[in-house]
């Protein structure tokens, strides 16, 4: 059985570059020890150069939360995959709901994604929709958000490719009112369609889909055990080495 993958997104945290290397280090010490579980730590890129120098374990890597479509030039504020990628960085989050809300239209993520991919990154591509209704809209806008990045998109690329399913709506909720896991299981087979439509069902199903929206250590092993996910994409969770860890465990103990 493959390893879950838990991606830790730190987005604008910790204040100080000390409490992310404590943060970072005591998520790796615990990892050592745990077998079952691959980790990518996307941390704020002013920190990565000194968290790279902490990486020991094969069972954690690095990412940056968001990266631009252009190696050089003139984009004040852009960072590119060209510059993070001396600092053992190999994954990038796009697409996340709160980079959308800032104005990023489908077709900028999509220049970005294919632009990662053709530099080696492994993309974590996030989708999800503001509201959930009766009349099942919310399906069309997530297809929306994958056909712009899929239409371009060569089979090839499928292997640097992990789709992070994150309900708007359900983010910063209690873990009672996260999304219901038959839903999560409706939504991933859904998701698998639409990569089958473009690529076939064989890469279709070699691409890791993720959860991402609430998630804590109470519902994440059954997000992963009933959900239909390979992974988890943790927010406020993982700056807390202790929770973070304890998700962890209690998926590695219910698999």
């Amino acid at each position: 059985m493959s390893n879950v993958i838990l991606i830790a997104n730190w987005k604008m945290n910790p204040k100080t570059s000390v409490e992310a290397k404590k943060i970072f280090s005591g998520i790796q010490k615990d990892l050592v020890k745990m077998n079952g579980v691959d980790v990518c730590i996307c941390a704020p890129t002013i920190f990565l150069p000194e968290l790279s120098k902490l990486l020991k374990s094969k069972k954690v890597s690095l990412g940056v939360q968001d990266v631009f479509y252009e190696g050089t030039g003139a984009y004040t504020g852009q960072t590119s995959p060209e510059m993070v990628k001396p600092f053992k960085v190999t994954h990038t989050i796009l697409g996340h709901s709160e980079r959308r809300e800032l104005g990023e239209s489908n077709e900028f993520v999509a220049r970005k994604v294919h632009y990662a991919v053709s530099k080696g990154m492994t993309v974590v591509l996030c989708v999800g929709e503001r509201e959930r209704t009766d009349e099942g809209g919310y399906f069309t806008f997530i297809r929306d958000e994958l056909e712009a990045v899929l239409s371009g998109m060569k089979r090839a690329d499928l292997k640097k490719i992990m789709i992070a399913y994150e309900p708007i709506w359900a983010i910063g909720k209690r873990a009672e009112e996260a999304l219901d896991v038959t839903s999560l299981y409706e939504m991933v087979l859904f998701i698998r369609k639409i990569l089958t439509e473009h690529f076939g069902r064989a890469p279709a199903q070699k691409v890791p889909i993720l959860y991402g929206a609430a998630v804590k250590v109470d519902n994440a092993p059954q997000f992963i055990a009933e959900g239909g996910v390979n992974g988890l994409l943790v927010g406020s969770a993982s700056l807390d080495p202790k929770q973070f860890i304890g998700i962890s465990k209690a998926i590695v103990t219910k698999k």
